[in-house]
């Protein structure tokens, strides 16, 4: 557990160096690699000049990279995260529109709506990733693997995948057949065979290459 609180510990230093004693929000996204379901964005600010991070840390002990946290842990951090972040946002993009528009321009779109949903606009800005997102309306900076370093990152991508693993739960309820609850969407030897066997759902991501078994 100690290990556990030094490491969020990290994560808030991280944000002061970067942003100082101000509103500090970080975005990022899940769902970009799934065959079905849509992407989700989530952007979160902790206001560094009234958050003593001190005391936070051991609350959000834990903390980070979403794809490497347990779903236990998930679920113990969101209510947590909600509690203390100044405020978030969320934002999410069906299947259809990543088919529309293509994956790549959704992902960014999806990261700046976040972020230009956050109101009022933070001091300062993290994204995860290496890109700056074109057109969002709020000045940013890209963090390559924020997820891991930055405290509101890292916070924005346990409410974003605790968001996108819920809805996909009440997925599965209307389509059993491709365990929706234990893959989220994503491409799974199961998840594949079950495609091949009943085909493709209304949510699922045409544009995407499948590579079915046995094909």
């Amino acid at each position: 557990m100690a290990a556990a609180t030094a490491s969020a510990r990290r994560m808030f230093e991280f944000d002061l160096e970067l942003g100082g004693r101000t509103e500090l929000a970080g975005a990022d996204e899940v769902g970009r690699g799934c065959l079905a379901g849509p992407i989700v964005a989530a952007a979160v600010v902790f206001d560094y000049g009234s958050v003593d991070t001190s005391l936070l840390a051991p609350l959000l002990k834990g903390l980070g990279d979403s794809k490497k946290l347990t779903p236990a842990a998930r679920e113990r951090l969101f209510p947590l995260i909600i509690r203390h972040a100044a405020r978030f946002s969320l934002v999410s993009f069906t299947n259809r529109t990543i088919d529309e528009n293509g994956l790549h321009v959704t992902n960014l779109r999806a990261l700046a709506r976040s972020l230009e949903a956050l109101s009022p606009s933070p001091g300062v800005s993290l994204v995860d990733g290496r890109q700056q997102l074109k057109g969002c309306l709020l000045p940013h900076q890209a963090i390559v693997k924020g997820d891991s370093k930055s405290a509101c990152i890292a916070a924005a991508s346990i409410i974003a995948k605790v968001f996108r693993d819920r809805l996909m739960c009440v997925m599965h309820q209307r389509y059993p057949e491709y365990g929706f609850d234990g893959n989220a969407g994503y491409g799974s030897l199961a998840h594949r065979e079950a495609i091949a066997r009943h085909g493709f759902t209304r949510i699922h991501r045409l544009s995407f290459n499948v590579n079915l078994p046995g094909s």
